[in-house]
């Protein structure tokens, strides 16, 4: 994939901490720009830097097929990302500048407060990693790529990582670069190490299998028997391949019905996200 070249001292030679260049490493994208015409800086921040460690091809494989691209929907040839959830476009109108909202997000010179800001951005989740696959997101790749460079620098392989979810009951938590994905009930993790919740290994190599992996935990962290919502986004997650794809459904379900509640309409969701951090 052209987009996912590795050079493994690129960020070092630049200066920039690698925890750090991973969540800017993809900024053309949000720029509607193809990685060859990617630019170094982007007001006064250097972005688009190549990952160490094979971590963004890995994530890249995680919700793309390996190979040349191929179109996957006819009509739609832009960055921006269509919706599973309504199979309509993602509109721009919902951030009123982007270029202002994505240097709001990548100014930051510390991981764990870039690795906030994206659980809760709202701007790389308008946008695909990819116009060929316009279902998938460039915030859950980002958030996959940094999961998996923290792993892999703390020594863990590919075959040892696992996605955690939170135990059904428990208080959210964040964990620092490998949390993918916050919502008020629940989070979930791409980790070497569990920490006690329900866990199953992501498989020997990454490929395109998150209904299998979602299929095979041990315990949800929701209570499918308690609503027919959660129920609905249990089948649909067992169907869907693409990781950036399922986790971006889940933030999109979880905000358009709020399982659990009465409510059908959530506004203001990411102001609510957070958990306690680990």
């Amino acid at each position: 994939m052209s987009d996912a070249s590795v050079s493994s001292d690129a960020s070092r030679e630049s200066g920039v901490d690698p925890m750090v260049a991973v969540y800017r490493h993809d900024v053309h994208k949000a720029r509607s720009r193809s990685h060859e015409h990617a630019a170094e800086m982007f007001r006064g921040v250097r972005v688009n830097e190549s990952v160490p460690r094979s971590a963004d091809a890995d994530a890249a494989l995680l919700s793309r097929p390996r190979g040349e691209p191929e179109r996957t929907v006819d009509a739609h040839q832009s960055w921006f990302r269509l919706s599973l959830l309504t199979g309509e476009v993602t509109a721009s109108e919902a951030v009123d500048d982007i270029d202002a909202a994505l240097h709001e997000l990548i100014r930051c010179d510390d991981a764990t407060a870039l690795h906030e800001a994206w659980l809760n951005a709202t701007v790389p989740a308008v946008f695909s990693e990819s116009p060929y696959y316009p279902y998938t997101s460039l915030k859950f790749h980002t958030l996959l790529v940094a999961a998996l460079l923290d792993n892999y620098r703390a020594g863990f392989e590919f075959e040892e990582l696992f996605l955690a979810v939170t135990p059904r009951g428990a208080t959210p938590a964040i964990v620092p670069n490998r949390t993918v994905l916050s919502m008020p009930e629940f989070t979930l993790h791409v980790t070497g190490d569990p920490a006690g919740r329900p866990a199953v290994r992501l498989g020997d190599v990454p490929v395109r299998l998150f209904a299998d992996t979602w299929a095979r935990l041990p315990e949800f962290p929701f209570d499918v028997d308690a609503s027919r919502r959660w129920r609905v986004l249990d089948a649909q997650l067992r169907r869907i391949r693409s990781w950036s794809s399922a986790l971006q459904f889940i933030e999109e379900f979880v905000e358009a019905f709020e399982p659990g509640s009465n409510s059908q309409n959530r506004r203001g969701a990411a102001e609510s996200r957070g958990g306690r951090r680990e």
